[in-house]
């Protein structure tokens, strides 16, 4: 009996979640099923230290959140592009590279993806940002053939890249009827990408669409940023952050910009940060906010604090609602609010930023916004009240057009990939 050709995939690895497509029979993508029923897998990676085990996805979180012994990784696309991604962290007896950390992550997608296709896949396209860092065109390269050498030690032997919002235009062409100039908008957990782009029905079987891509533009700003802004706004002074001590200067921010930024909290657990955490008893004035510090630390809450942030942002967000915060992990009782007036207000200048790069995008295309038939919303950070709002303020009288959030840039790379390689 003939093995079954090895599939050709669509990956899209993501900040904060990441999804997998490929192309069937019928001509169609779809997102495959990663963990249980879901088609997005959470880009984490926890290291059980107790077991000598490596868990993904939901399971990596509930195994932190449960209290196991260990390391959790998250936000790993963060760190592509800059030096940290050589570095070694040490787990348990054993020092791990982020790189290394990157290539299982692939690796155990490809496995997954295995077990629902019943080949073992050998050829990729991955999505990119168009920018993974701003203004840094040798750091950008970096980036790029960091993950690309990541996907080849993690089995694939034919990597090929495409813009995310691109993937996702691709995607939204197969549910238009008629030809229509739209601007996809990819808000993501570390990038923001705007893509300005021709799509028509007719069009889609062309091998060559880079006619109809007018203008690209992306801004290093997204979902894990406005995270963070929450974080040090409503969180991060019930442990110092702003807090002056006895000789009136306030005390040193930097452990709490890190202690807000998921792919650093990690780091937070080694010896040398928390000497030096400790060390800044000194400059407190209130003793009891040093330790609420310190028992974070030392009990690895970062992450639950950054879970819980990023709770409250989508609840209050979708409920139009004050969400609270629950931080019992920092104090039993402690509790704080976070309204849809406070959501809007921190994360103003950050959508600021963003809605500017779509409106550079559309002016780079050279047409009006009147010229625009759709903006087309993928990536979870795009379901923001504030950042539509903020969008159709930017962009008055073109209509939001809310896609697949989580699987429509995957299914275009799965469109992309067959295109490129066949089945």
């Amino acid at each position: 009996m003939t093995p079954p050709a090895a599939p050709a995939l669509g990956i899209d690895f993501g900040t904060s979640n990441s999804a997998v497509a490929h192309v069937g029979a019928d001509g169609l993508a779809r997102a495959l099923p990663v963990e249980g029923a879901h088609t997005t897998l959470p880009t984490a990676v926890f290291y059980n230290t107790e077991e000598g085990l490596r868990h993904f996805g939901r399971d990596a979180v509930a195994q932190y959140l449960a209290g196991f012994e260990g390391r959790l990784m998250r936000s790993l696309k963060s760190v592509l592009g800059s030096p940290l991604m050589q570095e070694a962290t040490a787990i348990g007896d054993a020092l791990v590279r982020l790189q290394d950390v990157v290539a299982l992550f692939l690796a155990e997608l490809a496995a997954r993806a295995e077990r629902q296709l019943g080949a073992r896949p050998r050829r990729v396209v991955l999505g990119r940002p168009v920018h993974f860092v701003d203004d840094d065109p040798v750091r950008d390269r970096q980036a790029e053939d960091s993950l690309r050498a990541a996907a080849r030690s993690a089995g694939f032997e034919q990597v090929a890249f495409q813009y995310e919002p691109i993937a996702a235009a691709l995607d939204y062409e197969r549910r238009i009827a008629r030809e229509a100039v739209v601007l996809v908008a990819d808000i993501g957990g570390g990038t923001s990408d705007f893509t300005v782009v021709r799509l028509a029905p007719d069009r889609r079987l062309h091998a060559d669409r880079s006619a109809d891509v007018l203008a690209t533009r992306g801004v290093h700003v997204g979902g894990t940023d406005f995270d963070q802004r929450l974080n040090l706004a409503r969180v991060m002074p019930a442990l110092g952050l702003g807090h002056h001590g006895p000789d009136g200067r306030e005390v040193p921010s930097k452990v709490f910009f890190e202690l807000s930024s998921w792919h650093l909290i990690h780091w937070l657990s080694g010896p040398r940060a928390q000497c030096e955490a400790r060390g800044l008893r000194v400059n407190y004035g209130d003793l009891r906010l040093h330790e609420r510090l310190m028992r974070v630390l030392e009990h690895g809450q970062g992450h639950r604090i950054a879970e819980t942030v990023e709770r409250a942002k989508i609840e209050a967000s979708l409920r139009d609602a004050p969400a609270d915060m629950e931080l019992g992990c920092v104090e039993p009782g402690l509790h704080v609010a976070l309204t849809p007036r406070q959501l809007a207000e921190e994360l103003a200048a950050l959508l600021a930023q963003v809605v500017g790069c779509a409106q550079d995008c559309v002016r780079a295309a050279g047409i009006a916004p009147a010229g625009l038939q759709a903006i087309y919303l993928t990536g979870g950070s795009s379901a923001l009240r504030p950042f539509q709002a903020a969008l159709a303020a930017g962009l008055p009288g073109v209509p939001l057009v809310e896609g697949d959030l989580f699987g429509g840039v995957a299914a275009g790379l799965a469109y992309q990939a067959r295109a490129l390689y066949g089945r």
